[in-house]
């Protein structure tokens, strides 16, 4: 069978819900046409809507590598290599005692490749929040809340480390008084 009519029916398989069935007619018509970067591309697209990370960045590495001038293959590579550091980091969170330092960096780089990932941006502010580092709470804050201004949490992250930040900077700039003796 060739590529074009692989890819026909794995649309098909889409097009009934069947991810499974179409990851593998995707990779049917890699294998008919292994230098066509669409195939790969596609397959890629459908191994991560099924949570298939490392499939996924293996076929975006590869429509990359056959068509590295084709920007929205670069941009899928980017959103799925932040979607693993956001797997990798939620580990880090996951442990006990929770690694926050490590799944920042994690976090930051995910946000760096992906500038539309409100979790990354969400889980930043939260992260930086527990550290105190009230700046950087608020700034990554803000962002997931342009990112989906709807997010009730986001805002209360966002209004909750403001008011941090206002006392800290009152306690700061406040004179001390002197005491008469």
């Amino acid at each position: 069978m060739d590529g074009e009519s692989c890819i026909k029916k794995a649309y098909e398989f889409i097009f009934n819900s069947d991810f499974e069935q179409a990851i593998y007619w995707f990779e049917q018509a890699i294998e008919a046409e292994p230098d066509n970067a669409f195939y790969y591309h596609t397959c890629a697209v459908s191994c991560a809507r099924s949570g298939k990370w490392a499939k996924a960045k293996q076929h975006a590495e590869t429509a990359l590598k056959l068509d590295p001038e084709h920007a929205e293959y670069k941009y899928h590579l980017q959103t799925v290599e932040a979607r693993i550091l956001l797997a990798e980091a939620d580990l880090l969170l996951a442990k006990v005692p929770p690694k926050l330092v490590e799944a920042a960096e994690l976090l930051d780089r995910a946000s760096t490749l992906d500038p539309l990932s409100f979790d990354a941006f969400y889980t930043l502010g939260v992260i930086y929040a527990a550290l105190n580092q009230y700046d950087k709470a608020a700034s990554n804050a803000k962002e997931a809340m342009r990112l989906d201004p709807s997010h009730s949490a986001a805002r209360r992250l966002f209004a909750d480390v403001n008011r941090k930040r206002r006392m800290l900077h009152l306690r700061i700039n406040v004179p001390k008084r002197k005491r008469n003796r």
